[in-house]
C-alpha cells in the first residue's frame, strides 16, 4: 500500500491550472522536507492537488508554511533541455492538515510537530498544556566489562578412523 504522510515546508505558492477535458483544478506546488539524518541536506517534492485540493491549496496554503501531508508517492521521468531523462519524485494529495495558522510565522524545524486540533487551538488563542519531554541522557562511556579469566580449552580429538568399512572381499553390504 502506498501511503505516506510528511511533514513539510511550502517553498513555492501552489498554482492552479484546468484539465481540457472536464475543466477539474489541478495545483501544484514545491515543498521541502527534513533529512533522514541531522546531516542530509532537505529534499525537495512536487506536491500536485486534484479538485476540492487544489481549491484548498490555493485559498489556504502561504509560502514558508508548515503542513502535514497526506498521500500518495509516485515517480514521474522527465525529459530534460539536452534530451536526457530524469526520474522525480512526485506526490499526489489525499489530506491536507496545517501545522500554523495562516498569517502567523512558521515553526521552526527543530520543534516537534503539533497535531492539528492543537493548532487550531492555538491560533484561536487557546490555553495549551504542553507535556515536557525528558531530557536526553548522557552518554555513558563504553567500556567493555572485565571477562574472568578461562582455561585453556582442550585440544581437539580426531576421529581417525576410515570413512568406508573395511569388507573382506566376500562381504558385500547389498542386500540382493
Amino acid at each position: 500500500m502506498n501511503h505516506c504522510l510528511l511533514e513539510v515546508v511550502v517553498l513555492e505558492a501552489p498554482q492552479v491550472r484546468y484539465t481540457q477535458d472536464n475543466q477539474t483544478p489541478v495545483a501544484e506546488m514545491a515543498v521541502e522536507l527534513d533529512g533522514l539524518r541531522p546531516d542530509d541536506p532537505p529534499g525537495q517534492l512536487k506536491v500536485v492537488g486534484w479538485g476540492n485540493l487544489a481549491q484548498d491549496l490555493q485559498n489556504r496554503v502561504q509560502v514558508g508554511q508548515r503542513l502535514m501531508i497526506e498521500g500518495r508517492l509516485r515517480m514521474s521521468t522527465v525529459s530534460r533541455a539536452d534530451g536526457t531523462k530524469e526520474k522525480r519524485a512526485e506526490f499526489t494529495l489525499a489530506r491536507l492538515h496545517p501545522l500554523t495558522a495562516q498569517g502567523s510565522a512558521p515553526a521552526p524545524s527543530a520543534a516537534p510537530s503539533v497535531a492539528p486540533q492543537m493548532a487550531a487551538a492555538m491560533a484561536q488563542g487557546a490555553p495549551v498544556r504542553t507535556i515536557p519531554r525528558p531530557a536526553p541522557a548522557a552518554p555513558r562511556p563504553v567500556t567493555p566489562a572485565p571477562r574472568p579469566a578461562a582455561a585453556e580449552p582442550p585440544p581437539p580429538t580426531w576421529n581417525t578412523s576410515p570413512l568406508v568399512p573395511d569388507l573382506a572381499d566376500d562381504d558385500d553390504e547389498i542386500p540382493f
